[in-house]
C-alpha cells in the first residue's frame, strides 16, 4: 500500500534510529550517511538507500512513535506507564476521559487515538504556553476533533459540568484535586495519578481514602530491552527505570 502525500511515516535505520517525517513526492531526508531520496512513489515497508548505500526502511508510525516524537516543552509520559494505565481502566472507543496537565501532549495523543471519533478527551491545563504545544502536536497527528482543550486551574475552579469515566492526573499535588474528582467522575469511575516521589503518593492515597475512594494500588514500572545477538543474548545496560509511581483508585459511594 502506498504512502499518501503528506502522510507521516517512520524512516528507520539498522542502528535503531527512527525519524518521523511527512512524505513528499520527490523529497529526501538528509542523514549522516548521505541523502535518502523518497522518489515519486513510496510503499509501506519499502527499503530506501542513502547516497552511501546504507538501508533505511519505511514504517507505519505506532502510537508510541507519535508519543515520543512530540515537540516537547515538558517531560513526557512513557508507553510503559501509559499502557498500564489504559489496561487498568476502561478506556476504549466512545469513552469520555479527562487529563489534568496537558504537558506536551504525549498522553493526549494516546488517549485520543484510543477513544476514537465517538469519544472525547478533555485536556485541562493552567499554563497556556504548555497547552499550545500540546495543541500543535495533536493537530499534526490529525486528532484535534477528539480533544477539547480547557485552560483552567482545576484546583481552584474545579472541572466544570463534564461526566468523566476516567481521570488521569499528572500534577505536583494530585491530592488537591480529589474533592473535585469526586464531583466530576461517574460512580465507579477511574482515578489514575502519576507522582515522582513517595511523599506525594502518600498524601494522594490519604486524600483519596479520606474522600471515600476505593484505592486499588500504587505501582512502579521498569522497562529493560534485551539485546539479541548471534554470539550472546543479554539485557541492555540502559533501561527506562523510575519515571514515577502510578496510583489507581475508583470513585465509589461514601458510607
Amino acid at each position: 500500500m502506498n504512502v499518501n502525500e503528506g502522510e507521516l511515516f517512520i524512516l528507520a535505520d539498522l542502528d535503531e534510529n527512527t525519524y518521523l517525517l511527512p512524505y513528499r513526492k520527490g523529497g529526501s531526508f538528509s542523514s549522516h550517511r548521505g541523502m535518502v531520496p523518497f522518489g515519486d512513489e513510496m510503499r509501506w515497508g519499502d527499503k530506501l538507500l542513502s547516497a552511501r548505500g546504507d538501508p533505511y526502511f519505511v514504517l507505519r508510525p505506532s502510537t508510541d512513535d507519535r508519543m515520543r516524537k512530540v515537540q516537547r516543552k515538558t517531560s513526557i509520559l512513557y508507553s510503559k506507564d501509559i499502557g498500564y494505565m489504559m489496561m487498568h481502566t476502561d478506556i476504549g472507543a466512545g469513552a469520555f476521559v479527562a487529563e489534568v496537565g496537558s504537558g506536551s501532549g504525549s498522553l493526549t495523543t494516546a488517549l485520543a487515538t484510543v477513544v476514537g471519533e465517538s469519544g472525547r478527551v478533555y485536556s485541562y491545563e493552567r499554563r497556556p504556553e504548555h497547552q499550545e504545544v500540546a495543541k500543535k502536536n495533536i493537530e499534526k497527528y490529525g486528532l484535534s476533533s477528539r480533544v477539547e482543550w480547557i485552560l483552567r486551574d482545576v484546583e481552584t475552579e474545579g472541572f466544570g459540568d463534564y461526566p468523566f469515566t476516567t481521570l488521569f492526573v499528572d500534577v505536583p499535588e494530585p491530592w488537591s484535586l480529589v474533592p473535585h474528582a469526586r464531583q466530576a467522575l461517574q460512580s465507579g469511575g477511574f482515578w489514575v495519578s502519576l507522582s515522582p516521589n513517595f511523599e506525594q503518593v502518600k498524601q494522594t492515597v490519604m486524600a483519596l481514602q479520606g474522600d471515600g475512594f476505593f484505592v486499588e494500588k500504587t505501582v512502579e514500572l521498569l522497562e529493560r530491552e534485551i539485546l539479541v545477538r548471534e554470539f550472546g543474548v543479554r539485557p541492555s545496560e540502559r533501561m527506562i527505570s523510575h519515571t514515577g509511581f502510578l496510583t489507581l483508585a475508583r470513585r465509589v459511594e461514601r458510607g
